[in-house]
């Protein structure tokens, strides 16, 4: 609501900062609820259906809010996000368990895991990666119209295919990181790598770089799924009640 209400860039900046923190927060706690929820056998698979929300957005919000924006100008999305995120939590109030039962863990410990060298790695190749497939995505718009040659308005489809590569990437990567976390893990990220790499000479062409972008979102939402079971992850925690 402040970003819409405002007509400074530097309150604008802010506001996207907070909404970050928040945002941060959120998938932080949401992901220890799903996975004690699950189980610790079904830890990954319900982190790729929690992150496939997100990914969902991607196919059918990031579209939408284009189109809007192109429509009815930048401050009517920000309207839109607002009222979705007030019902959202409403939902979140009244659907998430109550009671957790679940083992105290103390904060000296979870600071002493930081100590892991195992940690570090899988945390360090999860920032690069995402970090990597983010970045990219953050000048999709200028890669597609200015370098590809892509009509401003069909950018919104280039979009989709972008979520749609990152959904079906939680999927697999949730399904195939429960089996196999390393290979799961070792391949999409060298996956995604390759295709960052063919990006800088195969983006000149709109079929070429939308498929790019779809195998972008495919292989780097992949890695996110599967690096969360990793081999120094903390005792599992007995599953939530269910909610009243």
């Amino acid at each position: 609501m402040v970003a819409a209400l405002s007509t400074s860039f530097t309150v604008v900046l802010a506001a996207r900062v907070v909404t970050a923190l928040a945002t941060g927060a959120f998938w932080s706690v949401g992901f220890v609820v799903a996975t004690a929820a699950a189980g610790p056998q079904q830890a990954t698979r319900a982190t790729g259906v929690m992150i496939g929300g997100l990914t969902l957005a991607n196919v059918i919000g990031v579209p939408i809010g284009s189109f809007a924006g192109q429509f009815v100008g930048w401050r009517g999305p920000f309207w839109a996000l607002a009222a979705l995120s007030a019902l959202a939590a409403v939902f979140i109030g009244r659907f998430i368990p109550t009671h957790e039962q679940r083992a105290t863990v103390s904060l000296r410990a979870e600071f002493g895991a930081l100590r892991q060298g195992r940690l570090w790695l899988a945390l360090s190749a999860a920032v690069f990666i995402m970090g990597g497939v983010l970045a990219t995505y953050s000048y999709v718009t200028p890669l597609l119209t200015d370098r590809a040659g892509i009509p401003e308005g069909a950018v919104p489809f280039v979009l989709i295919a972008f979520g749609a590569g990152a959904l079906g990437g939680t999927t697999t990567g949730g399904r195939l990181g429960e089996r196999r976390p390393m290979v799961t893990t070792i391949t999409a990220a060298a996956a995604t790598a390759l295709v960052l790499l063919l990006m800088i000479p195969l983006s000149t062409n709109a079929v070429t770089v939308t498929v790019l972008v779809f195998l972008m979102g495919l292989t780097g939402f992949a890695v996110t799924p599967s690096s969360r079971r990793s081999p120094c992850a903390s005792p599992a925690t007995p599953p939530l009640s269910r909610p009243r």
